[in-house]
């Protein structure tokens, strides 16, 4: 059980959870750059991410570095068409962060509305049906001489973008999660343990007392 002034952090962390600001990531698959997107997703209150993985899935080290994991679970999706209609499907603009003609500068874009970031491959960048099915391409502008930043800085970048825009907003004042997600997914982050058991045997999770405790029985 999380010490008292663990549960308040835990349930801090969850009220700025920013439900509709998320980032796909597509056939990115170097550990060190997957961690690195995670905790910049962490850093600015993102709720859930998306990973389109490569043939080889996803590195194990993936979800246990830092266990960043915990905090920002990850939607695996089978290919990327199937990611972008998930995303579509609840109501999310899809931003390709991908240089090209006709590509916006990715502090002109409006994220205090529902905004999915899509990132790619570190290599190759983003799939042709990726950038075909984005809403939109944005690009951060470079005055050197290379054409790219890292995968998982590019991530960063955009991200607090976002979190300045929706803290200017007011975004972070107060929870934007449904009083039954953030109820359900405070006693999963303060009990872990008892949330498996309770799920493996379908039994609904018990309420908690102001400090973290469990308020009853839930045999």
């Amino acid at each position: 059980m999380p010490t008292p002034e663990r549960f308040r952090r835990l349930r801090t962390t969850l009220a700025r959870r920013q439900p509709d600001l998320t980032v796909l990531m597509e056939h990115v698959h170097k550990a060190h750059n997957l961690s690195a997107i995670l905790r910049n997703a962490d850093a600015v209150g993102v709720f859930e991410a998306h990973a389109v993985p490569t043939d080889g899935g996803l590195d194990i080290s993936f979800h246990t570095s830092a266990g960043t994991a915990k905090w920002v679970p990850v939607r695996r999706h089978a290919d990327t068409g199937a990611a972008l209609t998930h995303l579509r499907e609840r109501g999310f603009r899809v931003l390709a962060a991908h240089p090209g003609v006709g590509a916006r500068d990715y502090r002109d874009v409006d994220y205090t509305e529902p905004v999915a970031v899509m990132v790619g491959a570190e290599l190759h960048g983003l799939s042709a049906e990726a950038l075909a099915g984005a809403d939109e391409r944005i690009v951060i502008p470079m005055r050197g001489m290379v054409q790219s930043l890292n995968v998982s800085v590019a991530t960063a970048l955009v991200l607090f973008e976002a979190a300045r825009q929706r803290e200017a907003a007011g975004f972070y004042d107060s929870p934007r999660l449904d009083p039954e997600t953030f109820e359900r997914t405070l006693f999963e982050w303060a009990h872990p343990r008892r949330a498996r058991e309770l799920r493996a045997t379908g039994a609904p999770y018990p309420p908690l007392d102001e400090d973290g405790r469990i308020l009853q029985s839930d045999a």
